[in-house]
């Protein structure tokens, strides 16, 4: 270890997912976030069919249409951020939780810290967690860096490697990581990642690359990657129960 490498902190992690995971996917904020995303694509001169499209090859490839975005057309990625992200109503779509702020406040603090993980810019997670009434609750925040060129996020591995990076953990077993989306939690846990829970809510409608979807049971009985799924946060007491008091 170098001499200007903190050391690092014996205890495991736990990375909260923010956007339709801390809160309910009833609360349309994919819907809101959806209508806002075609409309940028409209904005940039594409018809309505070809923003179609584009929204959910870019969303499928890439794990957010902003990348394909930035990748393929001239665009600021602040000037979209401020446009989708920074116009969403959210004071009028989320409340304060207090059963999910005593959720967070039950974690043993000596066994884990607890960090935010989100494919979102650092604005739109702040705005949310404050919201919430969450912001005194997380350590540390990992967010997609929209003014970085290049710039990563879930579900690529680089992601991950770089958010261990910045939380300062080397040993990817002592991560725990709740997820709405399957395939950033089945990329973790192909990272070692050792504790992943997919939070699904069946039943309740959202919106992933401007489609409209219903979150159904999956019909597959026989999984390979083992994934724990659970539709309500309280349920992390009961797989979790090791880290909380």
């Amino acid at each position: 270890m170098s001499p200007d490498t903190p050391e690092e902190d014996p205890r495991s992690i736990i990375w909260f997912d923010i956007d339709n995971t801390l809160y309910s996917a009833s609360s349309k904020i994919s819907q809101a976030m959806g209508q806002r995303i075609h409309a940028y694509f409209v904005s940039i001169g594409l018809d309505e069919d070809k923003a179609t499209e584009l929204h959910l090859r870019y969303y499928t490839e890439y794990g957010l249409a902003l990348r394909g975005l930035t990748r393929h057309h001239d665009i600021d990625p602040m000037d979209f951020d401020r446009k989708c992200d920074g116009t969403l109503p959210l004071e009028d779509l989320i409340k304060p939780n207090p059963t999910l702020r005593k959720l967070f406040q039950d974690l043993d603090r000596s066994k884990v810290r607890v960090w935010a993980l989100t494919n979102a810019y650092k604005n739109h997670a702040r705005r949310v967690l404050k919201i919430l009434d969450l912001e005194d609750q997380i350590e540390g925040l990992v967010y997609c860096d929209y003014q970085q060129t290049g710039f990563t996020c879930k579900p690529e591995p680089e992601f991950y490697h770089n958010a261990m990076k910045q939380a300062n953990i080397s040993d990817a077993s002592k991560c725990y990581f709740i997820d709405d989306s399957r395939l950033n939690i089945v990329s973790a846990k192909r990272l070692g990642w050792g504790h992943c829970v997919h939070f699904h809510e069946i039943g309740l409608e959202t919106v992933e690359g401007g489609k409209l979807k219903t979150l159904a049971r999956d019909a597959n009985t026989v999984d390979p990657e083992a994934v724990t799924e659970i539709s309500d946060l309280e349920e992390l007491r009961t797989v979790w129960s090791d880290i909380f008091v």
